[in-house]
């Protein structure tokens, strides 16, 4: 996978950079707008990371031009504006994604993994599927190993947004926004809460646990190695 990773802040592009490498990607970098556009217009990537704000072009006016080109590279966005409208122009201009800055890899990586499957699969997700635990989406059912569990609404959105990223860390701030819809932390243990009583549900009378807690970075649904 290649991706072009246009930023100007050289040690954050030093620690994107070491970061994907090490995770099996190629990167190419720009370090201001104007070579950053080029770049994403000449050649071919699987993905584009860009800063919002950059000398010579902005990061959102690369990203407009290259949609107006028709261009659909997924794009994610970092910046360190991150209020509500920030994020929701950023959206609308075409980024698949919006994370704000400081951030922690582990999710920068997930959001990236993200983005490049649903650019992949592009149908649509009818069921997910993790060891013997499955998600019917269009039944709304979920079942591991032949039982019918009862989840509230909030549990089943947890539950799937962890489906969907199985294998992966999921950072509280990933699920204060995905699945709550917050963006700031409320202070509150509302997810340490949800988790217990996921976790009751579909682990509890189960030899392999699923749900896992990964100590100072998230949790992760998977079976452990």
């Amino acid at each position: 996978m290649r991706i072009l990773l246009i930023e100007d802040d050289n040690s954050v592009a030093d620690y994107i950079i070491k970061g994907l490498k090490e995770s099996g990607y190629q990167v190419e970098h720009a370090a201001d707008g104007k070579s950053g556009l080029v770049k994403a217009t000449t050649e071919e990537f699987d993905a584009l990371i860009v800063d919002r704000m950059l000398p010579n072009v902005d990061g959102l006016t690369i990203i407009q031009t290259l949609r107006a080109s028709n261009n659909n590279t997924p794009a994610l966005i970092l910046s360190a504006l991150g209020e509500v409208d920030d994020r929701v122009k950023g959206l609308k201009a075409g980024g698949d994604d919006y994370l704000t800055k400081p951030f922690a890899f582990a999710e920068l990586l997930a959001r990236i993994e993200v983005v490049l499957r649903r650019q992949e699969t592009g149908s649509a997700v009818t069921r997910l599927k993790v060891a013997d635990l499955e998600m019917d989406l269009l039944a709304h059912k979920v079942t591991r190993g032949g039982v019918v569990f009862n989840l509230q609404p909030r549990e089943y959105k947890l539950l799937e947004y962890l489906m969907r990223h199985a294998g992966q860390v999921v950072t509280r701030t990933m699920l204060l926004e995905n699945v709550w819809d917050y963006h700031f932390d409320p202070q509150t243990n509302v997810i340490d809460v949800h988790i217990s009583r996921l976790r009751q549900k579909i682990d509890k009378g189960f030899d392999q646990p699923l749900l896992n807690t990964v100590r100072g970075a998230g949790y992760m649904l998977d079976v452990p190695q």
